[in-house]
């Protein structure tokens, strides 16, 4: 359900997040997150336009989490990249179909994406690192786990 430009985002936030004092190069980022790094480039992009990241080129360089993880939540993420509302008109396009009047299918749809957005608008991007600091991958490449670490001390 959601986008692949939306994965490759949270995965490269959740992995800043994980180290929000420390610039971390777009290569590593990539390597971290199993992103490709010309995708990588453009969904970063998006996340600094959005202000949840901040840039710096050169030597010592690098990519950081614009404020505390603690603070940015899951569904910001997901809204500065991409979009996840609620169904307003007839996703068919048919007319006179629409809130309040959906039909059973689309009504239903509705009510999920309404629970998804309630569940994600709940969690920050901390609460996502607590979860992967016990071991969990933050992705995994070919079934081999890749944990949140960047070769980096917290």
């Amino acid at each position: 359900m959601l986008s692949q430009t939306v994965e490759y985002a949270l995965r490269a936030m959740v992995c800043l997040a994980a180290f929000p004092d420390q610039r971390v190069s777009a290569g590593t980022l990539a390597d971290q997150t199993c992103v490709p790094p010309d995708y990588l480039a453009k969904v970063l992009q998006l996340l600094s336009k959005a202000d949840l990241i901040a840039g710096r080129r050169g030597v010592g360089g690098g990519y950081q989490i614009a404020r505390d993880p603690k603070k940015i939540g899951v569904l910001e993420v997901i809204r500065a990249v991409g979009s996840m509302d609620r169904i307003t008109s007839c996703p068919l396009g048919i007319e006179g179909h629409g809130k309040p009047m959906l039909c059973p299918l689309h009504h239903l749809v509705d009510k999920a994406i309404g629970a998804m957005i309630k569940v994600l608008d709940e969690h920050t991007l901390a609460d996502i690192v607590e979860w992967t600091e016990d071991g969990a991958p933050l992705c995994q490449e070919g079934g081999k786990p890749t944990p949140v670490s960047l070769g980096l001390r917290k």
